[in-house]
């Protein structure tokens, strides 16, 4: 099995300290604020909701995605040797797809979820009962893991047996087909054909929701209705702008035009910074969310 040496951000050392500090400040405050939504979705019954149920399931998923990552990527950052066995970074790429394509499908249901609740208030309870929506959940956790796993199986096939050096922080599916010496095109038809449709179906999905929402939405006679219901949702909106905005940047385009260094800053925001904020969007503008951490916090006092 070949090692590859893994380059990380920079190879400046005066740099590697920030760098590192930044990172694991990063990592700590998306590990500490994802868990503190999820334990006060948990202990507070209001939340016992769908909208609430999904929170925590993303919640979790974001922790999973950034472990995924960065505790390699602050070792290898303190390591002098940068080199990384096969099965490791073929290990690392299989979690880091199925969980950033969980993180999608959930996204996606959290839109239906809202559709449902807006456009069919009657039929909410039924259609979104909890049997329903638990089963939502795994259903996106399973297609994602057998989406990787068919990744990692084609990946192992390959053979590597030229330059070593993947120019990047982490083990990604591009990065390791470029170092290949093996017929990569079944690899890359997966990668762009059926990478582009788990990542576009699901967006495909939240558009078509939310032009139903707003067209609902703006048949309410009463602006603070109106205002209400957005407020809603705004959270979520920008949840989806900044990770699909991202994803389709770096991933939506054949591997001819893949272009490690210039995606350097906006693959470090989709899977560190957004799964960081997203505790923060989540909870400052949710008045709900807002009295659960309240609540919590009095019981940890």
């Amino acid at each position: 099995m070949p090692e590859f040496l893994l380059l990380g951000l920079t190879s400046d050392p005066k740099q590697q300290g920030w760098l590192f500090a930044s990172f694991l400040a990063m990592y700590l405050v998306n590990v500490a604020g994802n868990s503190v939504i999820i334990a006060a979705i948990r202990r507070d019954a209001c939340l016992h909701t769908p909208m609430y149920f999904l929170l925590s399931s993303l919640s979790l998923v974001d922790i999973c995605f950034t472990s995924a990552i960065v505790p390699r990527m602050l070792a290898n950052m303190m390591s002098k040797s940068k080199k990384v066995p096969f099965a490791q970074c073929l290990t690392q790429m299989c979690f880091f797809v199925a969980f950033g394509i969980t993180d999608s499908f959930l996204l996606a249901v959290m839109a239906v979820d809202r559709y449902t609740a807006i456009c069919n208030p009657l039929l909410y309870s039924m259609t979104m009962s909890p049997r329903r929506y638990l089963l939502l959940v795994m259903v996106s956790w399973v297609l994602s893991h057998l989406h990787s796993l068919t990744h990692m199986i084609l990946m192992a096939r390959l053979s590597f047996c030229g330059p070593n050096v993947i120019h990047h922080f982490f083990c990604d599916v591009q990065p390791l087909l470029t170092l290949s010496c093996s017929d990569t095109s079944i690899n890359e038809l997966l990668a762009f054909t059926e990478g582009s449709f788990v990542i576009m179906s699901p967006f495909a999905l939240i558009t078509v929701s939310y032009i139903f929402i707003t067209h609902a939405v703006l048949r309410v006679r009463s602006e603070r209705g109106r205002y209400k219901v957005f407020s809603t949702c705004r959270s979520y909106l920008i949840v989806v702008a900044l990770f699909y905005g991202t994803i389709i940047f770096v991933y939506i385009h054949p591997s001819s035009t893949y272009s490690v260094t210039k995606d350097h800053v906006v693959t470090v925001i989709y899977t560190v910074v957004i799964p960081m904020l997203n505790p923060f969007i989540y909870s400052l503008r949710n008045k709900d969310m807002k009295q659960a951490l309240k609540k919590l916090l009095r019981r940890v006092e």
